[in-house]
């Protein structure tokens, strides 16, 4: 379980920042052009950086994934599973690049789409082993994600015909350009999810063990299920706050952040709340009894869930308006303070070390995007907590009229 998690770490980092570098920029420039030429040689371009990108990376693995299997102290069978894993890395460039085609459309249907399909496709499969009761190797693992990803992929290609206008015009004035603006947002992704992940690689370097990198993976994943709103609204608000910052101006932009940040706490702070209260319930229902261990690290990653929301969602903003290299360097400084927190705490607290620094290094992160947050677009988070008691109201008047209307009816 431990090497499993390994891998999705390095591939996941790997995809996450490609996509970073490429997605935002094809979306922002193709969402704020109405020429369709551009929009075309803006995709081409965006598709060639992309394949080039995934070919850099697949060298690397054949290179140097070896060592790494080495490094981590994992025998063979992660560098097994990374040069498996090739042909899906190549599907993934086509099932990148028409998510992003979707996106810059503000359609969100394909991509929904194609992955259900590509986690129902691969769940089917571990459940047919299960049941079955037939081994599975690590190996087998990363061909049918490679599989998987294959199936995403043309159910993704289905719902972007309408988009698709067949002509591939890549130019180096476009791809100068993506370069330009995605440079900086392509360090700071890689950054920020070398952040995500750091505290399973330490784990597993520092303390030599893959069982500890399983108990942390079984934790990091609950704590993704909080996150996954805040993702889903970093892809809505990245198109519309880039052209809310050219046609509608700051107001707009403050009131359409500080919107997004409410709503999104109405939802995470009871779920963080209640898996605070209840981890081990949770952890025994995705994982089994077998990791009763990660419930303190589960806890400590749900206070810091509470109020990732601003974070994320500041970090975002501030690339739609242009700015990536303010987001860039803050995450380059912040990634040297992880660092050397969760090595300090890893020395004085063991196991659940990379848990604490990750808790210290997130209160002090979010204190920084606050100001930055506050410099930018005048951020007042009194308007935060006002939006989110609305929401709540909303839900409640929602709730109350779907339960009311039908009781007055049956009445009469």
């Amino acid at each position: 379980m431990g090497i499993w998690a390994l891998f999705l770490t390095v591939t996941g980092i790997f995809e996450a920042t490609k996509s970073n570098l490429l997605k935002n920029a094809h979306i922002k420039y193709v969402s704020l052009s109405d020429d369709k030429e551009e929009r075309t040689m803006v995709a081409s371009s965006s598709f060639i950086i992309n394949a080039v990108i995934t070919v850099f990376f697949i060298v690397m693995i054949f290179l140097f994934s070896d060592w790494l299997s080495a490094w981590f102290n994992t025998g063979t069978e992660l560098a097994s599973m990374l040069k498996w894993f090739v042909p899906g890395l190549v599907l993934m460039v086509f099932f990148a690049h028409l998510e992003a085609v979707q996106q810059s459309h503000l359609d969100f249907k394909g991509g929904f789409a194609g992955h259900l399909i590509r986690q129902l496709t691969f769940f089917i499969i571990l459940l047919i082993y299960k049941l079955l009761e037939l081994p599975l190797s690590l190996t087998s693992l990363a061909m049918y994600q490679s599989l998987s990803i294959a199936l995403g992929t043309v159910v993704i290609y289905l719902f972007s015909t309408r988009y698709l206008l067949y002509q591939f015009k890549a130019s180096r004035h476009w791809i100068q350009k993506i370069l330009s603006f995605g440079g900086y947002i392509f360090g700071s992704g890689m950054i920020a999810n070398i952040f995500s992940n750091i505290d399973q690689i330490m784990t597993g370097k520092f303390l030599g063990r893959t069982s500890a990198v399983a108990d942390y993976n079984v934790a990091a994943r609950i704590n993704v299920l909080v996150d996954i709103p805040s993702y889903a609204a970093s892809e809505i608000m990245f198109p519309k706050a880039s052209r809310a910052s050219v046609d509608e101006g700051k107001e707009k932009v403050q009131y359409l952040f500080e919107k997004m940040v409410a709503v999104l706490l109405a939802f995470t702070v009871p779920t963080a709340l209640f898996i605070i209260a209840f981890p081990k319930l949770l952890i025994y229902v995705v994982a089994g009894a077998g990791y009763a261990t990660a419930a303190p690290i589960l806890q400590i990653y749900m206070i810091a869930g509470i109020i990732r929301p601003l974070q994320n969602q500041a970090a975002n903003l501030i690339n739609s308006i242009g700015k990536p290299k303010l987001v860039f360097y803050v995450n380059a400084i912040f990634l040297a303070a992880f660092l050397l927190v969760n090595y300090l705490c890893l020395l004085q607290f063991g196991f659940y070390g990379a848990a604490i620094g990750t808790l210290i290094t997130s209160m002090i992160n979010f204190v920084v995007w606050y100001f930055i947050m506050k410099i930018e677009i005048n951020l007042n988070l009194r308007n935060v907590l006002n939006y989110t008691l609305d929401t709540y109201k909303t839900i409640y008047k929602q709730v109350s009229t779907r339960l009311i209307k039908p009781r007055e009816t049956l009445i009469k």
